[in-house]
């Protein structure tokens, strides 16, 4: 077994400490907060989603060591933005400015390790694996012994870590269970340990994006436009197939993270996701999503036939939009419209009421002007924060002008489709009884749009305008006035109150 060793050139030498021995820290379970074999396993996949069929062979004959060895000689992890243990970096920096020499151990590519080193700044070496035969944790313990006869301190976090600790002259213990914590207990009282980050539910909520089920509401417009809102067998078919879409749609959100880790981690909010962040294993991402896919397809199944079909539509299209079609520019608006407006198909397949022609023109228009003053604010803050080219997008800075002309050119067209509706059929319909409360809807959705586009040009609207719709209170209150209006027109004049 050999190590390949390699000096980090620092920002100033460490003042010499008194008994201060060495201080090696585990990169792929304590400093790093994410597993740098998923990670890989992660990066190849996107290069070609045919290679789950190879992973899953290797980690079958070769197990995790043997699966790491083949991705670590084909695949590059990006080092400079992975998520890293804040409370650990901050106690690294003390001590090597207390005098203490630190240095990074891991299993992975030295070359990487190294670039993590640098990223830090004062990291004195890298102790890795030579990339030939396996860094197991007894041969890393014999390595560490004879790299340093005198004695070292050690920071692990998991089981494989024991062996490195009754080795070490030091224990560190960082984020490990409490069994793994008693464990080195058992070896020796810890120097320092550093608290176990648990996985919040709420990092787990916002992960799945539980607030962006809000947009599978309109499952339920077509059954209100179809006359059926006081039908409780509709209700009933309706709600289990929000649910269901609600469950595909967090299953999607997962898979599409993980997918853009690496652009999310290089995006000034999106970094903040849970996968990017590391609040979140990978690991759970992969188990959850396809149980959350499974679990949906399966309920829609049970719901019937034309919601099991528009829920694998649905699928397609949003696993086709993550994986390539939102690096297409336009397309990306256009697709991302076209999920809205599926929404509703959706809503018409439970319901089983007829399709309205205008419904979903108004929706294509309305949501694709939304989708483009989310890119537009995306490419202003890419331009002010002096880039050119957003990660992942088809976009560049000096599309902006371009963006916000077709997002108020699709919004506009949409207030006109709205008020062709109103003229056109909503007065003929019967369904209302006072429909001239509906000339409201063009009137609001106009106010609305328009200060979307406003803020949007300020560079003062939130990265998603459907969150933005949800949280800013002249939009909540336009949407008031727009359902004290529905309600007013399919009321009929002899029980209104006004």
């Amino acid at each position: 077994m050999t190590l390949a060793t390699l000096p980090v050139e620092t920002a100033a030498p460490p003042r010499a400490r008194e008994n201060a021995s060495p201080l090696v820290v585990d990169l792929d379970g304590a400093l790093a907060r994410s597993d740098l074999v998923a990670e890989a396993a992660l990066a190849y996949l996107r290069s070609s989603p045919l290679h789950l069929f190879t992973l899953l062979f290797w980690l079958v004959t070769g197990g995790r060591e043997g699966l790491r060895r083949k991705l670590a000689a084909r695949v590059e992890i990006d080092g400079a933005h992975l998520p890293l243990n804040a409370e650990l970096v901050a106690l690294l920096e003390r001590e090597r400015a207390g005098g203490r020499a630190v240095y990074l151990a891991t299993s992975a590519d030295a070359p990487f390790a190294a670039g993590v080193a640098g990223r830090l700044g004062f990291v004195d070496g890298v102790i890795a694996s030579d990339g030939a035969s396996d860094f197991t944790a007894e041969r890393r313990a014999r390595a560490l012994s004879q790299r340093f006869p005198e004695g070292f301190a050690y920071a692990g976090s998991g089981r494989a870590d024991l062996a490195v600790w009754r080795a070490a002259s030091e224990s560190v213990v960082v984020g490990a269970s409490s069994s793994v914590r008693k464990a080195s207990e058992a070896i020796r009282p810890a120097a320092t340990v550093v608290a176990r980050k648990r996985v919040s539910f709420r990092a787990v909520l916002k992960a799945a994006r539980v607030h962006q089920w809000a947009k599978n509401g309109l499952v339920f417009v077509p059954m209100v436009l179809g006359g059926r809102a006081f039908d409780p067998s509709a209700w009933a078919v309706v709600g289990a197939g929000f649910l269901c879409l609600g469950v595909l749609a967090s299953a999607t959100y997962l898979l599409n993270d993980l997918w853009d880790i690496e652009d999310d981690r290089r995006h000034w909010s999106k970094r903040e996701r849970a996968f990017a962040s590391g609040r979140l294993p990978i690991t759970a991402g992969l188990v959850a999503a396809p149980l959350g896919i499974s679990i949906a397809l399966g309920g829609a199944a049970l719901i019937g036939p034309a919601a099991f079909a528009s829920l694998v539509c649905y699928l397609v299209i949003t696993l086709a939009y993550s994986f390539r079609l939102k690096k297409v520019a336009v397309l990306d608006v256009f697709t991302l419209a076209s999920l809205f407006t599926l929404r509703l198909v959706i809503g018409i397949a439970l319901a089983q009421v007829m399709a309205s022609p205008w419904l979903l023109v108004f929706s294509m228009f309305v949501f694709s002007s939304l989708s483009f003053a989310k890119r537009h604010t995306e490419m202003v803050r890419v331009a002010r924060s002096g880039g050119n080219k957003a990660a992942g997008r088809g976009y560049v800075a000096a599309d902006a002008p371009f963006l916000i002309g077709m997002g108020v050119a699709t919004g506009m067209s949409a207030v006109l489709v709205m008020v062709l509706y109103l003229i056109n059929e909503a007065f003929r319909a019967g369904f209302y009884a006072t429909p001239g409360f509906l000339w409201t809807f063009p009137c609001v959705l106009f106010l609305w749009l328009g200060r979307v586009w406003v803020l949007s040009g300020r560079d003062e609207l939130n990265d998603d305008p459907v969150a933005f719709a949800v949280k800013d209170g002249p939009s909540i209150l336009l949407g008031l006035v727009m359902a004290l209006a529905f309600a007013a027109a399919v009321t009929p004049a002899r029980y209104a109150l006004w």
